[in-house]
C-alpha cells in the first residue's frame, strides 16, 4: 500500500517553473460541482488517504488536472497490455464511467514531436473508455522522458491491477528491444535482474504471434509458459498456426487457449513397437508380442492353446537358467 501511495504521490508532484506550451492550452477542469464530486470520491480511498488528500490539493490548486479531447491523447510507445479492449473488465469499466463520470485521472505527458498531443504513462483503458463514450479525459499533463513513462507505465500497472507473468516478460522484452537501459526496464516491472532475464528468455523462446493468440492468460504464472516453451523446442512439427485460428479456439478465455495449447504441444509417448504373432507351423495365431524399449509383453490366446500359459509360467525359471547356461563362455 505504501509503495503505491508514493508512486501516486511521485506522479502527482507539482508542475512548477517553465510549463510546456501544450500544458498552458490545456483547459483547467476545475469546477466547484466537479471539486465536490471529486472529494465525495475520495471518502471511498481510506486506504489511500495520502495519496487521495496529496490529489484533492492538485485539484485545488487547478494547475495540475486538465481536460484532453482523446483524439489528442495517443497510446504509450511501449504497448503493455494483450487483452486490447475487448475484456469484461474493460466493459465494466466503460460502463462505470457512463454512469458516473471519471474520479481518477490519468497521467499523460505532452508529446515528444507532435505539438498539441500527449502520449499516456497510464489510464489507457480509461482513456480508451471515454473515447468511446464521447467524453472529455481528465488527465494530470507532467513532463516525463521516456524512462520516466516506462516507470509510471509500469508501475501503476504493478499497482492497480497486476499484469500477467506474459504480459510483464512481453513488456519487458519490448522495452528491451527498443534499447531501453535494463535499470529502467527493472524498475518499471519491480523485478531482479535474475528475474528479468528469465523472463525474457521465456519469452524469447516463444512466438510472439502465439503469445499474442493465447493472451494474458491470468492463472498461468512462470513455470508453466517455461514447460510450453520447452514443449516447442521438441516439438517443432507442431503448426500452432492453424491450431490458434479456429472458432473453437477463439471462443475459449485467455487460460483455456493456453491449456489447449499446452496439451497440443505435449511431449509424445513413444510408442511400442507394431504387435507381431506367434503362429504353428500349421499356421494358428496363438500369442502376441509386444516389444517396447524396456519391456516385452507376452499375451497367449488361451482359447486356442488351453493351460499353455500356465504351463509356460510353470517353466520360466527353467528356461531362463537354460538361456543363461548357454551365453555362459565355456571355461574348458
Amino acid at each position: 500500500m505504501s509503495k503505491r501511495r508514493d508512486a501516486m504521490r511521485d506522479m502527482l508532484a507539482p508542475i512548477t517553473g517553465g510549463a510546456s506550451d501544450a500544458m498552458r492550452q490545456a483547459k483547467p477542469a476545475v469546477q466547484s460541482g466537479a471539486l465536490l464530486s471529486m472529494n465525495r470520491a475520495f471518502e471511498s480511498l481510506t486506504q489511500d488517504a495520502e495519496a487521495a488528500e496529496a490529489l484533492r490539493a492538485q485539484i485545488a490548486a487547478g494547475a495540475a488536472i486538465v481536460e484532453l479531447d482523446p483524439a489528442d491523447i495517443e497510446a504509450s510507445f511501449v504497448k503493455d497490455r494483450l487483452d486490447g479492449f475487448a475484456s469484461q473488465d474493460f466493459l465494466e469499466l466503460q460502463e462505470s464511467l457512463s454512469q458516473h463520470g471519471q474520479i481518477l485521472p490519468v497521467l499523460v505527458r505532452p508529446h515528444p514531436t507532435s505539438r498539441g498531443k500527449y502520449q499516456i504513462a497510464f489510464g489507457h483503458r480509461r482513456v480508451e473508455a471515454i473515447r468511446r463514450l464521447g467524453l472529455k479525459v481528465k488527465a494530470v499533463v507532467r513532463e516525463l522522458d521516456d524512462d520516466g513513462l516506462i516507470v509510471a507505465q509500469g508501475k501503476e500497472n504493478l499497482e492497480r491491477k497486476d499484469l500477467s507473468f506474459i504480459e510483464r516478460a512481453l513488456f519487458g522484452l519490448r522495452l528491451e528491444e527498443r534499447g531501453v537501459k535494463r535499470e529502467t526496464i527493472l524498475a518499471a516491472l519491480s523485478v531482479h535482474k535474475g528475474n528479468l532475464s528469465t523472463m525474457i528468455s521465456i519469452v524469447r523462446s516463444i512466438p510472439e504471434g502465439l503469445i499474442v493468440a493465447i493472451g494474458p492468460a491470468p492463472k498461468i504464472g512462470r513455470p508453466r509458459w517455461e514447460q510450453l516453451a520447452t514443449n516447442l523446442a521438441a516439438r517443432k512439427d507442431v503448426d500452432w498456426m492453424s491450431l490458434v485460428n479456429t472458432p473453437s479456439y477463439e471462443k475459449l478465455s485467455s487460460d483455456e487457449r493456453f491449456e489447449k495449447v499446452m496439451r497440443e504441444t505435449a511431449p509424445r509417448r513413444v510408442r511400442p513397437e507394431a504387435h507381431s504373432h506367434v503362429v504353428t507351423k500349421t499356421g494358428i495365431k496363438f500369442a502376441e508380442v509386444e516389444r517396447g524399449a524396456k519391456k516385452t509383453r507376452l499375451v497367449i490366446d488361451e482359447q486356442r492353446v488351453p493351460e499353455f500359459a500356465a504351463y509356460l509360467v510353470d517353466r520360466l525359471p527353467e528356461l531362463l537358467e537354460t538361456f543363461q547356461a548357454q551365453r555362459r563362455p565355456d571355461k574348458n
